[in-house]
């Protein structure tokens, strides 16, 4: 980013928007499509259909899960909530923000030598969109981890 694009206001939610919409229309999609089905026929008995609606509900659940993704930036640090783990993260444990190319989403490298999945900001449908938040993010975590760091900015 340069000093004329400015940085995002905090709170900031990063979420593949499309991959998101997609995610949740296939989902109810699937589980009405799946519940009609075990109502219409009529040769099944109530169990039957009940397991039916159970698994429409579960394949809904389950791609309801995959949605939830996020990054989420605040003024104590950022939030990653990937498919099943969420984990808060201080400003000074993030070393470095990565989207190579050909990575499926962002790699966050940790002061503890580590890196972490944030899932939230990935290439797949809105490769741009995706580019330009892992850049806003990375902004945010230099500008915010290093001290008189947002003075500097202002």
């Amino acid at each position: 980013m340069s000093d004329l694009t400015p940085l995002p206001d905090l709170p900031v939610t990063f979420r593949p928007g499309h991959t998101r919409a997609i995610l949740l229309t296939a989902g109810v999609a699937i589980f009405l499509t799946i519940s009609a089905v075990a109502l219409l026929l009529e040769q099944l008995s109530p169990g039957e259909r009940l397991s039916f609606i159970f698994t429409g509900a579960l394949i809904c659940w389950v791609l309801a899960q995959l949605a939830r993704i996020k990054v989420v930036a605040d003024e104590s640090g950022v939030t990653v909530v990937n498919i099943v783990t969420k984990r808060h993260l201080e400003w000074a444990e993030i070393v470095q923000v990565n989207l190579r190319p050909g990575d499926p989403w962002v790699f966050l490298n940790l002061s503890d030598g580590t890196s972490l999945p944030a899932l939230g900001i990935q290439p797949g449908l809105a490769k741009q969109r995706a580019i330009a938040d892992a850049r806003a993010l990375r902004e945010l975590a230099e500008v915010r981890s290093t001290a008189g760091g947002a003075e500097d900015r202002g």
